[in-house]
């Protein structure tokens, strides 16, 4: 019996065919060379996948019947013929369909040298990635080099189970820890950004309604253009991230799978290395050398998502006692019946533009020179200190804290409170039957249900102050012609009974560029005159390029709002009007900088002195401003602080 073997074929230099059996020498050649440079594990492919030989041997069994000949394909066509692997084939082999000849796999084999680079190059960048989401902070302060030069002890640890999995497990847990990686390092860019603006981290349980008012907020300051292609951008660059960070990890799971010993030797030392400066408090530019920051957030965030689930209950229980609720009518606020009484938020009107070395002096000659003024036509007033649940935004928090008594740290507490019968400040004005309750809310842009909750008769938002002006940035109504048009609207008409007012001043609201300035009350007209004003003033894009700028438009913010103010008061004030203003909340971090408190001022100024009388005893300072050691109380204890101060039994 004969037997006849026919050869694989490879294809030469010049495109024909040569035969090339395949030895058990070159087999072990090749699998050589396909070790140094695949891209997955040895021990996951099979030696006789290497330079594999197919044999095909013509025996009696296999011999195919007469008539079948020509099904076979003949033997001098290359095309048809199994090509044998090679150094810069895949382990396993190429994709099926994929020719030597084509594509990466083609040329690789043409250009091994550049090919080796893009290989070695694209390992780097995965390492360095994933190095990167390791040690990336959460906080922009924190974001230094040597920030990178630590041993992230989450890393060593996912090494050294990754190095213990069978090749299956193996890729699995490496996608899944990549995919949580990824995610990891959105949410501390996330973080990032709340610190820069709220001066607290995200939460992962009640901030999520925040992301609409933050597209709003784009809306209102760049357009509808420039805020879909902020989301859209945002967007890509967290499936980006995600994407990119999960493939890093499987590339570099695969090389440790590759070179098993040396993997091990290095994740025994770095971990080694982590326990000892650990033990010893290593640090780089007081940066402990090891690191174990995801595991940190990780624990915060744990405590926080349960805290944000029990806070509801806590919420209920602390909204259902009001010492005022039995209150009758005839007995609240008995102190200050016949008067105009005037609550006036100035936005991010906070402790650090009073105290903060560049701008005390600016804003402490305003409020020094406001204080003479005030005193000159007939008006008292005494100043302290409160503190706010938020910093940098959530102005509408703070208004609630203030009103409602209850401390409103989250928009689930908010929405908790406005749909709740909880009285407040002004609601028990409203309740009293003695004043006619009105709030000048010029930031107010759409429909506002919370304020019937509130207790407002009547509501002027930013479409109805008839202002024709320009926006300045976000805000709508410059503070001055805000004030002017609730004299003209309310309080300048006559024979009216008294009144209260919530009165939002915004001009202060970031960006802070540009800002309107004081013209002479009776040019305001319809607003037109703050068209050339804006004209003149300050590109914020321009202004948010340096941080001392962004203080010093904020400086000049607050100036114009406590202007407008004070001149309000000097010349529509008259013996029965009582005006308590504040701010809401502190400027971002990149105003004051981070760990700057969330203090504000508060300040009651009257021309009767009776009204000024009743709150001897809080021990504030005389004038607008507070001094360094004037009392400080939470935000949410000036409601019963007030109600008590002008109740009944204060005569």
């Amino acid at each position: 019996m004969s037997h006849s073997t026919r050869s694989p074929r490879q294809p030469d230099t010049d495109g024909g065919s040569v035969a090339a059996p395949s030895t058990e020498a070159d087999d072990t050649a090749e699998a050589e060379n396909t070790a140094a440079d695949n891209t997955a594990e040895v021990e996951d492919t099979p030696a006789a996948h290497v330079g594999e030989q197919r044999r095909e041997t013509d025996t009696a069994d296999e011999r195919p019947e007469a008539g079948a000949a020509d099904d076979r394909p003949e033997a001098g066509t290359a095309d048809d013929q199994p090509e044998e692997a090679t150094a810069e084939d895949p382990p396993g082999g190429r994709p099926p369909g994929r020719s030597r000849g084509a594509g990466w796999w083609g040329w690789r084999r043409k250009y091994p040298q550049a090919a080796r680079g893009v290989t070695v190059g694209t390992t780097v960048l995965a390492g360095a990635l994933v190095l990167f989401a390791l040690l990336l902070p959460n906080h922009l302060d924190r974001l230094t080099f040597g920030a990178f030069l630590r041993i992230p002890a989450e890393g060593v640890l996912l090494a050294g189970l990754l190095l213990v999995l069978p090749p299956r497990p193996r890729r699995v847990v490496a996608m899944v820890a990549g995919a949580g990686l990824g995610l990891m390092a959105v949410l501390k860019c996330i973080d990032m950004g709340f610190y820069s603006v709220l001066d607290r981290p995200f939460d992962l349980v009640l901030d999520w309604i925040l992301f609409g008012y933050a597209v709003d907020f784009l809306n209102e300051s760049v357009g509808p253009t420039g805020a879909k292609l902020a989301v859209i951008a945002a967007i890509a660059l967290i499936v980006a991230l995600l994407v990119l960070v999960t493939l890093a990890v499987i590339r570099l799971t695969d090389l440790m799978a590759r070179h098993r010993p040396v993997a091990a030797r290095t994740t025994l030392v770095l971990g080694t290395a982590w326990i000892t400066c650990v033990t010893l408090g290593v640090q780089i530019t007081d940066v402990p050398v090891a690191a174990k920051t995801n595991a940190v957030i990780l624990q915060n965030r744990a405590h926080q998502v349960r805290a944000g689930i029990r806070d509801g209950r806590v919420f209920a229980e602390q909204s259902s006692v009001d010492a005022f609720a039995g209150t009758p009518p005839d007995q609240l606020l008995t102190g200050l019946r016949g008067k105009d009484v005037l609550f006036t938020f100035i936005e991010s009107y906070g402790r650090s533009a009073i105290e903060d070395p560049a701008m005390a002096k600016q804003v402490g000659a305003v409020l020094d020179d406001g204080t003479s003024s005030l005193k000159a036509a007939g008006f008292s007033s005494q100043s302290g200190w409160l503190k706010s649940p938020v910093a940098g935004a959530g102005s509408w928090l703070a208004h609630s804290t203030f009103l409602s008594g209850l401390w409103i740290k989250n928009q689930q507490r908010y929405r908790n409170l406005t749909s709740s019968k909880r009285a407040t400040l002004t609601s028990y004005f409203q309740k009293s039957g003695a004043w006619r309750t009105v709030g000048i809310v010029p930031g107010v842009r759409r429909a506002w249900p919370e304020g019937k909750f509130f207790g407002l008769d009547h509501i002027y938002d930013s479409e109805h102050l008839g202002y024709q002006g320009p926006y300045f940035s976000w805000t709508p109504v410059p503070d001055q012609f805000s004030l002017e048009a609730f004299e003209r609207l309310e309080h300048g008409k006559k024979d009216r009974k008294p009144m209260m007012a919530e009165i939002i001043l915004a001009s202060s609201h970031n960006p802070w560029a540009p800002i309107a300035r004081t013209v002479d009350w009776d040019d305001l007209g319809d607003g037109s005159v703050f068209d050339q004003i804006k004209k003149e003033g300050k590109d914020p894009k321009e202004v948010w390029k340096s941080p001392e700028s962004v203080r010093t438009e904020y400086r000049r913010a607050i100036e114009y709002s406590l202007t407008s103010l004070i001149q309000y008061m000097e010349r529509y004030g008259d013996k029965n009007t009582v005006l308590v203003f504040l701010g809401d909340h502190q400027p971002n971090p990149t105003v004051t900088g981070s760990d700057a408190g969330k203090d504000v001022p508060v300040t009651v100024v009257a021309h009767d002195p009776k009204v000024l009388d009743k709150i001897s005893d809080w021990g504030w300072t005389d004038g607008l401003k507070p001094a360094k050691d004037a009392p400080r109380w939470g935000m949410d204890k000036f409601r019963d602080r007030f109600m008590t101060a002008y109740g009944p039994d204060k005569g």
